[in-house]
């Protein structure tokens, strides 16, 4: 049996995104290339390591160990890298984040700019995931970090808190619920909606709200950003969900107005997690610093 860092890492890939072609992108592999090397390592192994279905794969008994081994490995050769890089007169190494949409769209591009510009041989790889998905991916080690809802149970991962802010209703300045201090997630499944796309943390988990109320979540428009979502809003295209800062931002220059949303899950402050800040490299460990440094 012989795998090389390669096949480890892509194996690592695969089985993170679900998917041999996903995979394949994520290891700037051919897709065809990629299939060889994992078939190659399941008849190196003699047993499989994937069970292949039409909506993706994921891995046997076999797999998952394997999986549990290459993280390892993988992340003992990442802290090799950045120890020695310190001889060669810098950091260098790759971080893995996981963020939840609010961290992701808010606050993370001016936080990790200032870090980049201090530490230009380090490059961070950023996933957007709901957050109870996320802890449990950090726990596996699939992420060296992840920004997640103070409110998901974070079982034994080490936690510091990050930055505070929440979910808010945006409205057309002249719509009827303009002039409401607040509604209920409840009221607003009354309306159409202006949204993130389907496979945004944000809208999976406003559509996993509105079935447990037993209504559906009426998406008229899905789009990339929540700038773009206050801007459909002030057309009267649909209500929007966004966070407060970039309402408060958005309403400066724009006609809408600013609705609160009674649900306890609204309030979003944000947590950092990690499964063992000491075994992280360091220039991880100096970028989990610098976050904490910039929680407000």
């Amino acid at each position: 049996m012989h795998f090389d860092l390669v096949d480890l890492s892509l194996f690592r890939h695969v089985v993170e995104a679900g998917s041999i072609t996903h995979g394949a992108n994520r290891a700037n592999l051919a897709l065809a290339a990629a299939s060889h090397r994992i078939r190659a390592m399941e008849a190196s192994l003699g047993a499989a390591l994937l069970t292949r279905a039409r909506h993706g794969v994921t891995p046997t008994p076999a797999g998952r160990t394997l999986l549990s081994h290459a993280r390892a490995i993988l992340g003992g050769v990442e802290r090799l890298q950045a120890d020695l890089a310190a001889f060669a007169g810098g950091a260098a190494g790759q971080i893995r984040v996981l963020s939840n949409t609010n961290a992701l769209t808010e606050f993370l591009p001016e936080v990790l700019s200032a870090y980049l510009t201090q530490h230009p041989g380090v490059s961070v790889e950023i996933e957007e995931r709901l957050s109870d998905e996320i802890v449990g991916l950090v726990a596996e080690g699939a992420a060296d970090l992840g920004l997640v809802a103070a409110t998901v149970e974070t079982g034994a991962l080490q936690t510091y808190p990050f930055r505070r802010d929440r979910f808010v209703l945006v409205v057309a300045a002249d719509h009827p619920l303009a002039s409401r201090a607040s509604v209920g997630f409840a009221e607003v499944l009354g309306h159409e909606v202006v949204g993130l796309d389907r496979a945004s943390a944000l809208t999976r988990f406003l559509l996993t709200k509105a079935a447990r109320i037993g209504q559906p979540l009426r998406l008229r428009v899905q789009l990339r950003g929540f700038d773009a979502v206050c801007r459909l809003v002030e057309c009267r295209v649909g209500l929007g969900i966004v966070p407060e800062t970039t309402a408060r931002r958005a309403a400066r220059t724009m006609a809408i107005a600013i609705v609160g949303l009674d649900d306890p899950w609204a309030a979003r402050d944000l947590t950092i997690c990690v499964r063992d800040l000491e075994a992280l490299p360091p220039f991880a460990q100096d970028f989990v610093a610098h976050l904490r440094a910039h929680r407000e």
